[in-house]
């Protein structure tokens, strides 16, 4: 395993590999860019197939923040922390708890949240160790009905991204009768779903969780789709929900939809994915830009807590996407290298 020569570092300020005996942890914690501000990013946990790809992954997730927070318009960097080990099997208070301790030992350079396999009763179970916590609900915020949970904002985040899309690639102010394809209907996915539902859009999903793809068919009408078909159907709008890597080489050349639009973090296998969208006159909303919802909601948590400012700062995400699309056709480059110009005119400024 090698870092300073991996393919996905660029520039990390830090990166931490954690352990406890007693709880089991094996995790990874990296703090790309802290120039606009703390490394703020989600804890993700996964059964990786080796610590090789546990590395790849945390380098490319907090990259990938300190661009989502710079585009996103927020005084914070970028961080990423992922945990070894099956959420569903391997999870406990005091797992969390020592990841909490790991968390604390950076003092402040990295705040966590929750991502993919955690959840806000984790990130309570950190508090208790740490202050170095985001997406936490306080007593007022509770007792107005929110609990932290990030996922509500990156939905309506993705689903106004959505519009900003299809309203550059097929000139509609509605979506009524869009086909749209969702890969992945968990805590984000489904309530995706629900505002594509309402919009009057027509779905076709699919999920490893076969209750979750249950769920949408019975309260939106989709329709179910194997895994390995999904990225195929002819369709408007792809929106991949699920992990990264999904736009590759197979991938993109069965794609047939017009725009790949969704929430998952790293979507592009490779930087030069970006051109072969392109080059197939796919329209392609940096996955960056699209999913930045989670942190701009948890960026305005505390008391002062103002939901008309969030839903505000929420719908920017489609003037910054209508921005990207312009100059990418105006400078006949792809959109995910112009998103990447635009962000790092920000954070490398500062």
């Amino acid at each position: 395993m090698q870092l300073f020569a991996h393919p996905e570092f660029d520039h990390h300020e830090t990166v931490c590999f954690c352990h406890d005996e007693r709880s089991g942890l094996r995790a990874l914690i990296a703090v790309h860019n802290t120039a606009l501000g703390k490394g703020l990013g989600g804890c993700r946990m996964w059964p990786y197939r080796s610590e090789d790809e546990a590395l790849t992954d945390v380098l490319r997730l907090s990259r990938g923040m300190t661009y989502k927070a710079a585009l996103a318009g927020l005084p914070q960097g970028g961080g990423k922390s992922v945990i070894i080990g099956d959420p569903r099997r391997d999870k406990t208070p005091e797992l969390m708890r020592a990841m909490g301790r790991a968390v604390d030992r950076l003092n402040g350079a990295y705040v966590v949240a929750e991502d993919s396999g955690t959840s806000v009763a984790d990130m309570r179970l950190m508090a208790e160790v740490t202050r170095h916590v985001g997406g936490l609900a306080d007593d007022k915020a509770q007792a107005a009905g929110r609990t932290g949970d990030p996922s509500p904002a990156t939905a309506f985040g993705v689903f106004i991204g959505i519009q900003a899309a299809v309203k550059h690639r097929y000139g509609r102010d509605d979506l009524r009768g869009l086909r749209v394809a969702v890969q992945g209907v968990g805590n984000v996915g489904y309530r995706l779903c629900r505002h594509l539902h309402e919009a009057g859009a027509q779905l076709w999903v699919t999920d490893l969780h076969a209750p979750a793809v249950e769920r949408c068919v019975r309260e939106f009408g989709a329709t179910a789709v194997d895994m390995d078909r999904i990225v195929a159907l002819e369709v408007d709008v792809f929106a991949p929900c699920a992990l990264g890597a999904v736009l590759n080489d197979a991938s993109i050349a069965q794609l047939r939809a017009g725009v790949v639009a969704g929430a998952a973090n790293n979507q592009l296998a490779r930087p030069e994915h970006d051109h072969a969208l392109m080059a197939r006159g796919i329209l392609y909303a940096p996955d960056y830009c699209i999913n930045a919802g989670g942190i701009i909601d948890i960026h305005y948590e505390g008391p002062d807590y103002d939901a008309a400012v969030v839903e505000a700062h929420l719908r920017r995400i489609g003037t910054t996407l209508s921005a990207i699309f312009e100059r990418a056709q105006a400078e006949q480059r792809p959109t995910g290298e112009i998103a990447d110009r635009m962000a790092e005119e920000r954070f490398k400024r500062a």
